[in-house]
């Protein structure tokens, strides 16, 4: 793919970036085949702030309040909340999360980072894990940032299905299936 003009690029650095806001400017370069110093002058042209403020300005945009948890019992970052409906959250693998001799993530701190969004995201006081079937895709290593996706697919009574998806990138590191216990017992979706 030979170099797009300024104008295309910046037109196409603008849809990644409102398509993925977690593109980090390595991954930039790399889908764009330019350098990394032309993506961060593309991003300062277009006003368009770096990833860290980009997440930043996600989570103060207003979502909805957690209530089946303290925010800080929720592991990593809720950038995203919509009641029984959705909810996304960033999670970043750090030295105390990884196994010393591979950098390789424990998969408690993964499924944890899962499990706590997919009972964030359920419209009850109470809300707790009832059954998960899970599965790692690949190992999240040291330094990666996880975010979790996660859907309410169904809520029936007192148990809600809710699917969640876990990302580095656009790669899935993790797939988990969740029945979360509610204790109302109409249905909220």
């Amino acid at each position: 793919m030979e170099r797009l003009p300024k104008r295309q690029r910046h037109q196409q650095l603008s849809k990644l970036l409102d398509e993925n806001p977690f593109l980090t400017d390595r991954e930039l370069t790399r889908l764009l085949k330019v350098s990394i110093q032309t993506i961060r002058l593309d991003r300062l042209e277009l006003a368009i702030p770096e990833l860290r403020e980009r997440l930043k300005q996600m989570a103060e945009r207003s979502y909805d309040s957690i209530r089946s948890l303290p925010l800080d019992e929720v592991i990593g970052d809720v950038l995203d909340l919509h009641l029984d409906k959705s909810g996304i959250s960033l999670f970043e693998i750090s030295e105390e999360h990884v196994f010393s001799r591979s950098g390789i993530a424990r998969g408690h701190h993964v499924f944890a980072q899962a499990n706590s969004l997919a009972v964030a995201v359920i419209n009850d006081e109470i809300a707790l894990t009832a059954s998960a079937d899970i599965r790692f895709v690949r190992p999240a290593r040291l330094g990666e940032k996880c975010i979790a996706k996660a859907y309410v697919r169904s809520s029936r009574g007192q148990k809600a299905k809710v699917e969640v998806i876990t990302y580095v990138g656009e790669e899935m590191v993790f797939q988990g299936d969740f029945i979360i216990y509610r204790s109302a017992s109409e249905t909220k979706t």
